[in-house]
């Protein structure tokens, strides 16, 4: 809401949608058909662009500033968590809890 300041949005799992969806189930099955690789070509994309989406809820103007805390650990350990990382605006990336602390002070 305008006039209130969010400072943080923490994510704990890449958002990713359940392939027990009906509809996510049917698109990987059609790219599946198709020779295609869902996974790379629908669920990573798809699952970036939600996690813009929560960003989008933190940084809405250029002074706004905050932190998205990712804890996901795939982030950084699954070649596709550049992806991720490439797809966001630049940011410092930090790994320890200080770090931050100094940030919010």
């Amino acid at each position: 809401m305008a006039g209130e300041q969010l400072s943080c949005v923490i994510v704990d799992k890449l958002p990713f949608a359940s392939p027990g969806d009906p509809v996510v189930s049917a698109r990987i099955e059609r790219l599946r058909s198709r020779g295609q690789n869902p996974f790379g070509e629908y669920q990573v994309p798809v699952a970036v662009l939600m996690l813009k989406q929560g960003l989008g809820r933190l940084i809405r103007t250029t002074t706004d500033r905050g932190i998205l805390a990712v804890l996901d650990s795939r982030l950084l350990s699954r070649s596709y968590g550049r992806r991720f990382l490439e797809s966001l605006p630049p940011a410092r990336l930090v790994h320890a809890l200080d770090e931050v602390a100094r940030f919010m002070a």
